[in-house]
C-alpha cells in the first residue's frame, strides 16, 4: 500500500511540476536549455523562410535578440533556438499547448485572441490594404464588386473588408489560400482579382514576385492593426522579459536599424527592396510602448 501511495505522490508531484512549468516559460527554458520560436514562411519582410530550415525577417531577427537577452538574464552560457513554422490557423493552439514559446510573426493583437493568449508590446502598426495587378481597373473597395478576392485562411482580412463602411452593397467572391504565399499565387495566376491582407505582407510578396512592377497596392486603409509577439497567458515574468527586451531594442536604436534592414534595403532571396518607410503609427507605438488591442485603434 505504501508503495502505491509513494508512486501516486511522485506522479502527482511530476504533474504539478509540469503544470507549473506550463505557466513559467522562463523555468521551462532554463531547465531544457532551449526555446522554441514560432515563425512564418511567407509573412512578407516580417517573417519568412529562405528554405532549408532558415527563417529570417524583421520580427524573426527581433525575436532572436529577445532570446539573447533572456539567455543573459537567466545566466545561461548558451541557449538552443528551435524554429517552428506556424500558420494563421495553428499559431494560437501551438502557443497554448506549449509547442511554441514565443511567436513573432504577423499576428494582430485583438480582444478575441487576448482571451486565449498574451501579447507583448506592439512592434509594428499594420494597415490592411488591397493588392491587385497593375493593369487591373481596381483602385478602391467599390471596384471589387463582382470580383474574386483572395485572403489567407485563419486571418480576419475579408471580415475587415466586409465590415468597412465603404463596402456596403459590394458583392464579391472569396477564395482562401493556405498561407500568404498561396494567397498571393491566387492573385498572380489570375484566380483572384485582389488579395486583401496586411500591407507589409502584400509589399513583401510583391517584392519577391517574378515581376514586382506587375502589381500595386491600392484603395483605402481597411483597418489599423497592432502586430505583436504572442505567448501563453498568465505568465507575467516571461511577458516582462519579452517586453523589457523589446523596449531595450527601441531605446538603443537597434529595432530601428532592423526595420531599415528588412524594409528599406535589398533583402534575400531576390535582393529587392520592400520599400515601406517606418510609419508614423509605428513610431508612436515605439515611443509609447503598449499592448493595446486592435479595437483601441479602430474606435469610431
Amino acid at each position: 500500500m505504501k508503495k502505491h501511495l509513494i508512486a501516486f505522490a511522485v506522479a502527482a508531484l511530476a504533474a504539478g511540476s509540469a503544470l507549473a512549468q506550463a505557466n513559467d516559460t522562463l523555468a521551462k527554458i532554463k531547465s531544457s536549455g532551449s526555446i522554441t520560436l514560432g515563425v512564418r514562411e511567407s509573412s512578407g519582410a516580417l517573417s519568412y523562410t529562405l528554405g532549408g530550415g532558415r527563417y529570417v525577417g524583421f520580427h524573426t531577427e527581433m525575436a532572436e535578440h529577445i532570446v539573447s537577452d533572456i539567455r543573459k538574464s537567466l545566466g545561461l552560457s548558451q541557449l538552443e533556438v528551435k524554429y517552428q513554422p506556424v500558420t494563421s490557423q495553428n499559431r494560437i493552439p501551438l502557443v497554448q499547448n506549449g509547442t511554441v514559446d514565443l511567436e513573432c510573426g504577423s499576428t494582430t493583437n485583438n480582444a478575441t485572441r487576448a482571451k486565449d493568449v498574451a501579447f507583448a508590446v506592439t512592434t509594428y502598426l499594420e494597415e490592411v490594404r488591397i493588392a491587385v495587378k497593375a493593369n487591373a481597373n481596381i483602385n478602391s473597395i467599390r471596384d471589387l464588386n463582382g470580383k474574386t478576392v483572395a485572403t489567407t485562411t485563419g486571418t480576419t482580412s475579408v471580415q475587415t473588408l466586409r465590415r468597412n463602411e465603404r463596402a456596403g452593397g459590394i458583392d464579391f467572391k472569396e477564395v482562401m489560400g493556405k498561407d500568404h504565399a498561396d494567397s498571393f499565387l491566387l492573385l498572380e495566376s489570375g484566380r483572384a482579382d485582389a488579395f486583401v491582407m496586411d500591407g507589409s505582407i502584400l509589399a513583401g510578396n510583391i517584392s519577391k514576385a517574378k515581376n514586382p512592377a506587375d502589381f500595386k497596392i491600392v484603395g483605402e486603409v481597411l483597418s489599423v492593426e497592432p502586430i505583436a509577439c504572442m505567448m501563453r497567458k498568465d505568465d507575467s515574468a516571461f511577458k516582462k522579459a519579452v517586453d523589457d527586451s523589446i523596449k531595450r531594442q527601441i531605446k538603443d536604436g537597434s529595432l530601428a536599424k532592423l526595420y531599415d534592414k528588412w524594409f528599406m534595403q535589398p533583402i534575400p532571396p531576390t535582393n529587392t527592396k520592400v520599400g515601406l518607410p517606418l510609419s508614423e503609427g509605428t513610431k508612436q507605438a515605439w515611443a509609447n510602448p503598449n499592448d493595446k488591442p486592435m479595437e483601441e485603434y479602430n474606435k469610431k
